[in-house]
């Protein structure tokens, strides 16, 4: 086993990760954002769609969503506890008898047939943490994939910002008196993080040429140690991502960056937003519309998605 496999295991079974993801998007705003752009893309990609495959499920956001849609889902994921509340969402929705549960890695998808599925999808980079099997992984999804293939990865235009903006969390977060954890983390430590802060263009050049915008190593010691970091993270560029699903025989290949338009607005005004029902219905839909624009598909807020056909 790999120390991506490793590290990946620990990060996502820690027991709080079910219901920390199921509630992310009663939490942050970048997170509706995404997902509500993720969301319309697989409604639009359901013509034909009998039976879909996710990796690196989670709680099951979509494959909930495709099972209510008369799709049958087999729910994929390397975390018991995220397994475990996906399970409790999909019997309390009423669609538990649709969706095949399975524990697993993606970097060992043997288990499953050439065009086993007429859809493959895995969301919220999954496939980065994979790393240094991250193309081998989109080989096998693509191998599994009979119609159509939708992916989002780890951005690495849509990441590098982070370096130089130690508050970037604290500008989506919905409900500043929420219990969350991080949420409080970011609200009390938002002045120490500032001062603290030194703008490193080495790090920066760093991460553009890399594709990592931490330590490798010291995420693999830090696990040796017996801590729980989180994962190892490729950051692709988008034709790096478009190529190498050509290289796979993918065609009609369109990217996005969910989140583009979203992140050139303050917290405030985001938030007066997502309290309004019909201005958040309007503003989703504006967001998608420029997020799918191929000149800023790589400055999403923290994925990078592509959509193909086989």
């Amino acid at each position: 086993m790999n120390y991506s496999t490793k590290i990946s295991e620990r990060m996502w079974n820690q027991s709080d990760k079910g219901e920390l993801e199921a509630a992310r998007e009663q939490t942050f705003i970048d997170d509706i954002v995404q997902k509500a752009h993720i969301e319309r893309e697989l409604l639009d990609s359901l013509d034909g769609i009998e039976t879909a495959f996710d990796g690196g499920a989670g709680s099951g956001r979509f494959s909930i969503l495709l099972v209510k849609h008369g799709v049958k889902v087999t729910h994929f994921d390397i975390s018991q506890p995220m397994l475990d509340k996906a399970k409790e969402i999909a019997d309390k929705e009423g669609v538990i008898d649709n969706i095949t549960f399975v524990k697993g890695e993606l970097e060992d998808l043997s288990a499953y047939a050439d065009k086993s599925f007429d859809l493959v999808m895995s969301f919220d980079a999954p496939i980065s943490y994979t790393y240094p099997n991250q193309e081998k992984v989109i080989g096998e999804l693509v191998r599994i994939c009979r119609k159509r293939i939708l992916l989002s990865v780890s951005s690495r235009l849509g990441s590098l910002p982070y370096l130089a903006n130690p508050l970037q969390k604290n500008q989506f977060i919905l409900d500043k008196d929420s219990k969350d954890e991080w949420v409080q983390w970011c609200i009390n430590a938002r002045e120490q993080m500032i001062e603290g802060f030194s703008f490193d263009k080495e790090n920066i050049l760093k991460a553009y040429d890399t594709g990592f915008l931490g330590d490798v190593e010291e995420t693999k010691a830090a696990y040796d140690r017996g801590e729980a970091p989180w994962c190892i993270t490729y950051h692709f560029m988008p034709q790096e991502l478009e190529n190498i699903l050509k290289s796979f025989g993918v065609k009609n290949i369109t990217l996005a960056g969910p989140g583009a338009f979203a992140r050139t607005i303050p917290n405030e005004i985001l938030v007066k937003i997502m309290n309004d029902p019909k201005h958040r219905e309007d503003f989703l839909e504006v967001c998608h519309m420029y997020d799918s624009n191929p000149y800023v598909c790589g400055m999403g807020k923290d994925n990078l998605f592509a959509k193909g056909e086989i």
